[in-house]
């Protein structure tokens, strides 16, 4: 060492002193995040987009990567196992070391609700979010996702306190999670934690373990319920409109029928009317006319008859014996 040359070891020093700050200058944010850049703990920059960077080396500038595009969740009442947001499930907040029996218990006592009619629920869900202002998402609030788990317990307990074990149970799910998303988005941007809630979903929604068994009864007696109400329904649909077209068809046939002795009531109404004009003009001619109308309509139906004069003496001479019908 005693013979290395001064300079020498400046260049070294220097050389060395580049590499280090080439090392540190330079930084890729990945394509689902933005980069923040503070110099000495204060923000310098916008969000810087996906790609190589350059920074001043030595620690003056630091930079802070946020996953704005990544889709994030949060657990309650349950925890996914392999999950890489410390946040995600009860276990997991603040990097503690939990024993499964805590974290069991925890879960327990999160998922434990208390409705508006005074009974119990076991209420598990989850709630879907985004990064959506990375500034206030890094130096407004201290702890922003530890935060957004306590803000969502809080509201998830006032919005199924609001409601009975019937409701939260069955029908209301719906309403609860929209209802859920209001109010927790409203706090997110209140408190300015630079979140997006993107969708909260119910989970496992249950009675207590004690009363499950009742609950299920309970629940199988209200399909049974529903299954023959939708049986008497389809019976109803199925014989009410066949008896209706039935009813119809009679209906339009005795509406056809009396159609039909109206006409022709009229028919000889008008008919006879006719006769009597005609009788009332000339009676003794249509006296003889009606009657040789009757008699052309009744002889031919009398078949082989002989009609005699009272006065005539003998049948011989006018009967006509050959060709003759015996």
């Amino acid at each position: 060492m005693q013979n290395v040359p001064p300079k020498i070891i400046v260049l070294a020093i220097l050389g060395f002193a580049v590499i280090a700050s080439l090392s540190t200058a330079f930084y890729t944010v990945p394509t689902e995040s933005v980069g923040v850049i503070t110099r000495f703990g204060k923000m310098k920059s916008d969000a810087l987009q996906p790609g190589l960077h350059f920074k001043l080396p030595f620690g003056i500038d630091k930079v802070k990567i946020v996953p704005v595009l990544r889709q994030l969740k949060q657990e309650f009442g349950f925890g996914t196992r392999g999950s890489t947001n410390p946040t995600q499930s009860v276990g997991s907040v603040g990097q503690r070391a939990y024993s499964r029996r805590d974290i069991q218990f925890l879960q327990n006592e999160e998922k434990s609700m208390i409705t508006g009619d005074s009974n119990e629920a076991t209420v598990e869900w989850i709630i879907q979010y985004r990064i959506n202002s990375p500034a206030d998402y890094l130096f407004r609030a201290r702890k922003p996702e530890e935060t957004l788990r306590d803000v969502s317990e809080s509201v998830m307990r006032e919005v199924v306190g609001d409601r009975t074990v019937d409701e939260v149970l069955t029908v209301g799910r719906k309403a609860i999670e929209d209802e859920a998303t209001v109010k927790m988005q409203s706090l997110v941007t209140k408190y300015e934690l630079g979140l997006r809630i993107n969708q909260i979903q119910l989970k496992n929604v249950n009675p207590p373990e004690e009363v499950q068994s009742s609950f299920n009864a309970v629940n199988e007696a209200k399909q049974q319920r529903e299954q023959l109400i939708n049986v008497a329904k389809k019976e109803y649909n199925t014989i009410v409109p066949k008896a209706r077209g039935l009813a119809d068809q009679d209906i339009s046939q005795a509406k056809g029928y009396a159609q039909q002795r109206v006409n022709e009531a009229e028919g000889d109404a008008s008919r006879f009317t006719a006769v009597f004009k005609e009788y009332s003009k000339a009676p003794e001619v249509t006296k003889r006319r009606l009657y040789l109308e009757t008699l052309g309509e009744v002889v031919p139906a009398l078949g082989d008859k002989i009609i005699m004069d009272e006065d005539a003496q003998q049948v011989l001479p006018l009967l006509q014996l050959s060709g003759g019908k015996k």
